[in-house]
């Protein structure tokens, strides 16, 4: 999936209750272990000239430079005395190890690095943290031991050649195993390096290539790993056990046809492993998997997407996530009582955090992310052991700036245009503005294309809105959170009906009243690039300007120039490139570039291994030849998005600029066009 956020650097954090505006009723389903939460039934469409502009006394003017400096909080990790928790921060303009107390306090940085890290693991033993960095942006991973003492920093693997990563420590902490792949290859494979010695065991060998392992989770015992081994289509799933002292590898989700089995944890018992899957309902759930038997006991039985988090150090709890049309709340399962209790914290995206688990050693504490619209992710820490007490100990929002001043969404639903799917989507309204039809509006558009927009901080959208944008971000067919069926929806038709789920975003938004509807723009990153870049090829009357970020154009060279992994991913939902020769020239927008009328700005990064730069080089090339307008920016340090904070403020900056000047907006009710 070729998401623009790399989910392995932000996996992707007062008590006070952010309001939200939602539209659409959504009844409650008679089934669901979710209390108070909206159930399944389908959405009501929404109203558009429902939507309204906030009034705001003495708005706040967003500046690109104030907002990209907000800090960006990704990956991290208990000590193990409880005592600190290690986390990913851009504090410096780098991904970086920062260390802050549990009770929170000033953050240290722990490594001084030009280079991202992510996925951070504390040693059992407390003695390392492991790691993992690239190369500007390149996704050829080394696992990297860092001394919370001293900050001394050792390259563990050293292979500028392969990748790894998921590092897990055995409960010893004298070995780790992860997952690692040749840059020539497709498939992963888990090994075990031994800390003192060096020495590497393979646990898997001779994957085929369609196939990958991934996430390996050491028993408590020391005597066995489970591990995830994904098809490349990302539809298929199962899990594996490996006993360490024979070498077995054993298959605990035997099955036919498309299902996903992903382990989250095993039992401090070593009997159970809790999964992830969606094979009970055709929607994510939660399952206790017995090892012995094989047999899934379902613990959830819900119609949005439930993910599987930890056991707890006495194995009387369990956590899951809970994801409904966008917004996520965490629950503590009992599982003496089987019953479930959200925890009592802010809307928004809460996700657990903590690796590999969210709660502390001695299982007082529990360690989540905390993520809103109006407000960047920040770590909290909530006390288990008293009234359910919240502790921030990241503090994200730097300069001044004020979350009153943000744009809250509206939450919509619209019709798919074939009548087959209720679309959600995000609506953001700049604050202080009238409804007299003169307004620009972006249709914004996630990658992946299996992934969502959710209930996050966005800084640009943040920022553009301010400058009086209107932005709708659609949940197309094909995105994730809505189910088996929708998340499959687009296979084998990249580009197809997909494409008018996101056109139809853009019909929706102008009936709003607001929007000028010669004022059209589209924009979106990776995925969300593609669609972009199909957007003003098969719809070009529609687009004042388009803004396509590391993308890809052409499914020929695409899959010629890309990493192995995702060719195979791109082979098994477009087929083969001979025999389905038509579809990959009709879904390939490069040879539709004589259509645009919109002006281009490209970005791209010259380390992509997912969209190369040669995509958007490509498109530049072109439309240039045939007259048009383009403008092409490649970060030759950066890979599939830009994790280094200069290249992001350059970024959005040219992108203000551009959209200033071909569809400007009269403005909003702040100081920057007084």
């Amino acid at each position: 999936m070729k998401l623009l956020t790399i989910a392995i650097i932000f996996a992707m954090t007062t008590l006070t209750a952010l309001a939200q505006q939602t539209l659409a009723s959504t009844p409650t389903s008679a089934k669901s272990a979710l209390a108070g939460d909206p159930g399944s039934a389908p959405q009501a469409v929404t109203d558009p000239m429902k939507l309204e502009s906030k009034t705001v006394a003495d708005m706040q003017a967003f500046s690109i430079e104030k907002l990209y400096m907000t800090r960006q909080i990704g990956g991290s990790t208990w000590s193990p005395d409880g005592e600190q928790v290690a986390f990913v921060s851009n504090i410096s303009g780098r991904n970086n190890l920062w260390l802050v107390p549990a009770t929170g306090g000033w953050p240290t940085q722990l490594t001084i690095s030009d280079q991202r890290q992510a996925n951070p693991v504390w040693s059992p033993d407390g003695n390392s943290i492991a790691y993992i960095s690239d190369k500007d942006g390149d996704e050829q991973w080394d696992i990297f031991l860092v001394s919370p003492k001293s900050g001394e920093v050792t390259n563990l693997t050293v292979s500028p050649d392969s990748a790894e990563v998921d590092p897990a420590w055995s409960p010893d902490g004298k070995q780790l195993a992860y997952a690692t792949k040749p840059k020539t290859g497709s498939s992963y494979e888990i090994e075990l390096i031994d800390i003192a010695t060096r020495h590497v065991r393979h646990l898997t060998k001779d994957t085929p290539k369609e196939l990958s392992n991934q996430g390996p989770i050491f028993s408590r015992d020391g005597k066995f790993i489970v591990y995830t081994q994904s098809h490349a289509i990302g539809k298929d799933a199962n899990v594996f056990i490996v006993d360490l002292a024979s070498g077995q590898n054993t298959n605990l989700t035997p099955h036919s046809g498309q299902q996903n089995y992903f382990a989250a944890d095993i039992s401090p018992d070593g009997k159970t492993v809790l999964i992830t899957s969606d094979a009970h309902n055709g929607y994510y759930n939660v399952g206790l998997l017995d090892i012995a038997s094989k047999k899934i006991d379902w613990l959830t039985d819900e119609k949005w997407e439930v993910e599987a988090g930890s056991f707890s150090p006495d194995g009387k709890m369990l956590t899951w996530t809970a994801n409904i049309d966008g917004r996520s709340a965490i629950y503590l399962y009992y599982l003496a009582s089987r019953r479930a209790n959200a925890l009592p914290i802010q809307p928004g995206m809460n996700r657990l955090a903590g690796n590999p688990t969210a709660f502390s050693r001695d299982g007082s504490f529990l360690l989540y992310r905390h993520d809103a619209s109006n407000a960047p992710a920040d770590l909290w820490v909530l006390q288990l052991t008293s009234a359910g007490v919240a502790q921030q100990i990241t503090h994200a929002l730097v300069g001044g700036l004020r979350s009153s001043n943000m744009v809250e969404p509206y939450l919509v639903h619209y019709p798919s245009r074939d009548g087959k799917w209720t679309i959600s989507a995000f609506a953001y309204i700049p604050n202080n503005i009238q409804r007299n039809g003169k307004y620009p509006a972006i249709v914004y558009i996630h990658g992946g294309p299996t992934s969502q927009s959710v209930d996050s901080f966005n800084r640009f959208i943040q920022y553009i809105v301010n400058q009086g944008y209107l932005v709708i971000a659609p949940n197309y067919r094909g995105s994730t959170g809505y189910g088996k069926a929708f998340t499959d929806a687009n296979m084998g038709d990249a580009g197809g009906q997909e494409l008018n789920d996101v056109l139809d975003a853009g019909e929706w938004i102008k009936k709003s009243g607001f929007v000028d509807p010669k004022k059209l723009i589209v924009m979106g990153g990776s995925y969300g690039g593609y669609l972009s870049m199909m957007a003003v090829t098969k719809a070009p009357d529609m687009w004042a300007a388009g803004v396509p970020i590391v993308p890809f154009v052409n499914w020929f060279t695409e899959i010629e120039h890309e990493d192995p992994g995702l060719r195979e991913y791109d082979l098994a939902n477009m087929g083969d490139p001979v025999k389905n020769k038509a579809l990959y020239e009709d879904r390939s927008p490069i040879n539709f570039v004589d259509q645009i009328k919109a002006p281009l700005l490209l970005l791209a990064g010259g380390n992509d291994p997912r969209c190369p730069a040669e995509e958007s080089q490509q498109v530049a090339d072109a439309i240039k030849k045939h007259g048009g307008v383009a403008q092409l920016k490649i970060y030759q340090d950066e890979g599939h998005g830009f994790a280094r904070v200069q290249n992001q403020i350059d970024a959005y900056q040219r992108v203000s600029d551009f959209l200033k000047v071909h569809v400007p907006s009269p403005g909003c009710g702040c100081s920057v066009y007084e």
